[in-house]
């Protein structure tokens, strides 16, 4: 995976997924290709087809923003697709040994969590765990622990920290886990290629994504797709082993001081089913840890 691969990938990808009626141009008879052609996307942005085959093959040189607004527009990207263009632009063009070093030294996020971060999950009254960019669970209260039990517990743990992208295409009880398990996939592999524009030189992230790759053909398919998105907030429904279904809302929140890391909480609707559920696996992790 290198950066001009992916520029290029993710041009072609979308170019294919745009019809000519959707952006008001003739079909043009029999089309060897989904989508627009290089030549009707350089028309409707503006730019020559020589410098649009030169975007696609993943030699930017300088391009300016309104370029890449223009070849936005044409291709109908959305706010997070339009972002993802840009870093991966900019993580294609020329730049300096030190320039590279310094992103690279950018792309590391802490490998552990402070104690005071700790200290506030264990104080959550919910679900909660902090994880990196790349998937890896770096901390989680008890609640987060048992709610995620089937990932801690999972073979894919073993290779180092509890990894859900790992879970969710390397482990077979996934499917059963994630009850919507087709939007996790998807969530799952938006949000690395998200962070693989924004982190082109984060070697474990590039071994994530290659050992995702070879192991997965879902992956695979998913991968060259080239959706985009970060994972901000939303709602699981998970099948858990001890209490069953639960459905749930969740909020991901960058922690400011630690570049990189994020704190997932997860919540259940008042007198709902899931937080009858929820408070029953409090109860079975409080006996639990009691026990032992």
């Amino acid at each position: 995976m290198t950066a001009r691969n992916e520029l290029g990938d993710f041009l072609t990808a979308h170019r294919g997924l745009v019809t000519p009626d959707q952006v008001g141009l003739p079909a043009g008879g029999t089309r060897r290709v989904p989508g627009l052609r290089r030549e009707e996307v350089a028309t409707l942005a503006g730019i020559s087809v020589e410098y649009y085959t030169r975007l696609e093959r993943g030699n930017p040189g300088q391009v300016s923003e309104e370029i890449l607004d223009s070849v936005s527009q044409a291709l109908l990207l959305g706010a997070d697709e339009r972002d993802h263009l840009v870093r991966l632009v900019r993580a294609a063009a020329p730049q300096g040994l030190g320039a590279r070093k310094r992103a690279a030294r950018r792309s590391h996020a802490p490998q552990s969590v402070r104690q005071p971060v700790q200290r506030m999950i264990d104080l959550l009254p919910t679900p909660a765990y902090v994880r990196n960019s790349r998937f890896d669970i770096l901390a989680a209260n008890a609640l987060g622990r048992a709610l995620y039990q089937p990932v801690f517990d999972s073979v894919t743990s073993l290779e180092g920290f509890p990894n859900t992208a790992r879970f969710t295409f390397l482990d077979p009880q996934a499917a059963e886990f994630f009850v919507d398990y087709e939007s996790i996939c998807n969530g799952v592999v938006a949000a690395l290629h998200t962070e693989a524009a924004r982190s082109p030189y984060d070697k474990e992230l590039s071994d994530l994504i290659g050992q995702l790759s070879t192991r997965s053909e879902a992956f695979r398919v998913l991968w060259a797709q080239q959706n985009v998105g970060p994972h901000r907030a939303g709602t699981k429904v998970l099948r858990h082993p001890v209490v069953g279904e639960l459905t749930l809302d969740y909020e991901a929140l960058e922690i400011a001081a630690d570049e990189g890391l994020r704190l997932n909480i997860y919540t259940a609707p008042p007198d709902s089913t899931s937080a009858e559920n929820l408070a029953l696996l409090a109860s079975w992790t409080s006996d639990t840890t009691i026990n032992n």
